[in-house]
């Protein structure tokens, strides 16, 4: 019988679903939130389906973590797709992201949240 890892900061991420908060002093940027509980499968053993991101005024997507769709690398024809699903957006940017817990995401979310607003002189 195989035992599964416990997840302790996965209360906290399913109890943001659905918040939407301004992140800056303007009130011009902001994050969502939406996480629900799904049945374990290949491209999400975790259980989770989620999606954090941040937004500038116009709604423009500058940060984001998801695993609603599988990612793309490489350049060109030799482009592939990737199974895994959970990856991160970075203003125009996608790559893999290694899911491991909920209290990880989430500190590795507002850390390129915080990073990205710095770079645009935000904070």
């Amino acid at each position: 019988m195989s035992q599964q890892k416990s997840d302790h900061g996965l209360d906290t991420l399913l109890e943001l679903d659905g918040l939407i908060m301004v992140v800056d002093a303007a009130g011009k940027h902001w994050v969502k939130f939406v996480v629900k509980k799904v049945a374990p499968s290949p491209e999400r053993p975790h259980g989770l389906s989620y999606s954090l991101t941040l937004h500038d005024e116009t709604g423009a997507r500058l940060v984001g973590f998801d695993n609603a769709h599988p990612v793309r690398t490489g350049s060109g024809p030799g482009k592939k797709t990737m199974k895994p699903h959970d990856h991160q957006h970075r203003i125009r940017t996608v790559k893999p992201y290694d899911y491991s817990d909920a209290a990880t995401l989430l500190t590795t979310f507002w850390a390129e949240v915080d990073a990205v607003l710095q770079e645009k002189g935000v904070l």
